[in-house]
């Protein structure tokens, strides 16, 4: 990583595309505040206090049909929700999902996102090659596999926001699909996720490549199952419990070093678990990206470059 090339980079980002993004807010979606959807605003600084958040995210809501929800911005992010994404959930879920996209602005996410994004466009002149093509499909396909990581890690601070896990199980359940929760049986809904991580087929391994390979966000069953999980796990009790790290007292290389171990356990445990004939090659990919991330930045903090917590 060139040394001051984030900096450059969010800086050049944030005065055209973020700027932009904002005045299209400003102009065609409805800013949350105290007396415009003043339910949503005060989730809004909940979340904020629960995450610890200083500058409380702007948050909108813009008409749109689609249940959806995003954060932008690298300076200063705001999120904006669809219409259909407040009409759809009740006061939980979108307690569930603000502190989802704060999750993001927690972590960084925007400005690595773009960061990564605008090396990818550096490669799209050498497309036209064979070997340059395969390439980029593959640094497409890892980040889109950062991405649906960061989905899940996102879901998470959500959760943390209402500490309700019946709460952010019915809200995936209306974004998979339903359209009453109450018409769902929940043990057969994620019965579905143990039966899609399952199977000895390498057809169907492959088909699994295939339909997620430039997907931003996890399959809505599995992201379902995924989360409950985390919910029944020690580190979440931990965490309710007060025990986990403080920002103002670990250093940003301590962070990213316990990210990349934390990243090849992820991997790890998740294949470790699975029947799919593949997913042993998955870990040893997974164990080697983050141990070759580890060694670039081991290579590199000399120069002052912390890259962003993901």
């Amino acid at each position: 990583m060139v040394p001051g090339f984030a900096d450059v980079l969010k800086t050049m980002a944030g005065f055209f595309h973020e700027r932009g993004e904002r005045l299209m807010a400003l102009g065609s979606a409805i800013r949350v505040g105290p007396t415009q959807y003043p339910e949503l605003d005060r989730l809004r600084n909940e979340c904020a206090e629960v995450l610890d958040i200083d500058r409380v995210p702007t948050v909108f809501v813009a008409r749109g049909a689609e249940p959806s929800a995003m954060t932008i911005g690298m300076d200063e992010p705001f999120i904006v929700l669809s219409t259909g994404l407040v009409e759809l959930l009740d006061h939980d879920g979108l307690r569930f999902v603000l502190g989802h996209e704060m999750g993001h602005v927690l972590s960084g996410h925007a400005a690595y996102r773009t960061m990564l994004l605008r090396l990818v466009e550096l490669q799209l002149s050498m497309s036209w090659m064979p070997v340059s093509a395969l390439g980029l499909r593959a640094v497409i396909a890892a980040l889109s596999e950062w991405f649906r990581k960061a989905e899940l890690s996102c879901d998470r601070a959500g959760l943390l926001c209402g500490q309700d896990p019946q709460a952010a199980l019915r809200a995936h359940v209306l974004l998979a699909g339903g359209v009453d929760p109450a018409q769902v049986d929940i043990p057969a809904f994620l019965q579905q996720a143990t039966e899609y991580a399952s199977g000895e087929d390498i057809r169907d391994s492959l088909l699994k490549l295939r339909n997620i390979e430039l997907m931003s966000h996890p399959l809505a069953v599995v992201r379902a199952a995924e989360l409950q999980k985390w919910a029944a796990s020690a580190d979440y009790r931990d965490i309710l419990a007060g025990d986990y790290p403080r920002r103002d007292t670990d250093e940003p290389q301590a962070n990213w070093s316990s990210d990349v171990k934390s990243a090849a356990k992820s991997y790890k445990d998740s294949f470790t678990a699975s029947t799919d004939p593949l997913a042993k090659v998955f870990a040893d990919v997974g164990e080697a990206v983050s141990g070759a991330a580890g060694k670039v930045w081991t290579r590199v903090k000399g120069n002052g470059d912390a890259p962003p917590s993901a």
